[in-house]
């Protein structure tokens, strides 16, 4: 991912309308689609990837036992850090700067916890991250690896629906953007690759969002779900 874009716009991240709005639509789709976040999402412990400033962190990590929230953008943790140092009151965030490359990544196990090791989560989240990774097979194969047994993905991000999908990005943005969206076929097709069952991908909601020829498009949102199963 281009580190040095999101370095640069971490600052300012906070304060794009789209971008508050559609963490909270993320959020919303989370809540629908995965009900253990309701019924006892105060036992879970989640793993965000791509958490940016912590705008889908702050609101998952009321409904939740522990969020560690990884990013590879410094600037993006520092931002998070700082949110979490005025608001003492959230303690369950762990902010982690790190490109997560496999499940025992030591900066991501819990030294309070002798003996854990690889840490396993119940749920892993990301949004708008995977349109920036370059090999989604690999980013999977570590979700599981990531995964306790039967714990779950939810990964939202927008769709590739053809060529439009293109202008989802200015053309000063698109450092960094591996893909223009997400193709169900072809998730579905990596995800069950990667071992994962109760696979589905589907459209979660919509955005209107400003494009650079003018005006505003709507754009869908997918969600990728998938379960580690128990054998």
């Amino acid at each position: 991912m281009a580190n040095e874009r999101f370095d640069r716009e971490a600052a300012t991240w906070d304060s794009k309308p789209f971008t508050v709005a559609n963490s909270r639509k993320a959020f919303g789709a989370l809540l629908e689609y995965v009900p253990r976040l309701q019924s006892d999402g105060k036992a879970l412990d989640v793993l965000e990837i791509g958490c940016g400033t912590g705008l889908l962190s702050l609101l998952v990590a009321p409904y939740v036992h522990s969020l560690t929230a990884v990013d590879t953008s410094t600037g993006m943790i520092e931002a998070l850090k700082a949110k979490l140092a005025v608001n003492p009151g959230i303690s369950n965030i762990m902010p982690v700067q790190v490109l997560l490359e496999h499940p025992d990544e030591p900066l991501i196990q819990n030294p309070a916890v002798v003996g854990e090791s690889p840490k396993q989560f119940d749920l892993i989240i990301s949004h708008l991250v995977l349109h920036h990774i370059p090999s989604l097979e690999q980013v999977l194969k570590t979700m599981y690896g990531c995964l306790k047994p039967g714990g779950q993905v939810a990964l939202t991000d927008f769709e590739n629906f053809g060529p439009e999908a293109k202008k989802f990005h200015e053309q000063s943005k698109m450092e960094g953007v591996e893909r223009h969206g997400i193709a169900r076929q072809e998730m579905e097709k990596l995800m069950v690759g990667a071992s994962f069952v109760n696979v589905r991908v589907e459209e979660a909601f919509r955005v209107d969002k400003p494009v650079e020829s003018g005006g505003s498009m709507e754009f869908p949102f997918v969600i990728c779900l998938g379960t580690k199963g128990h054998d």
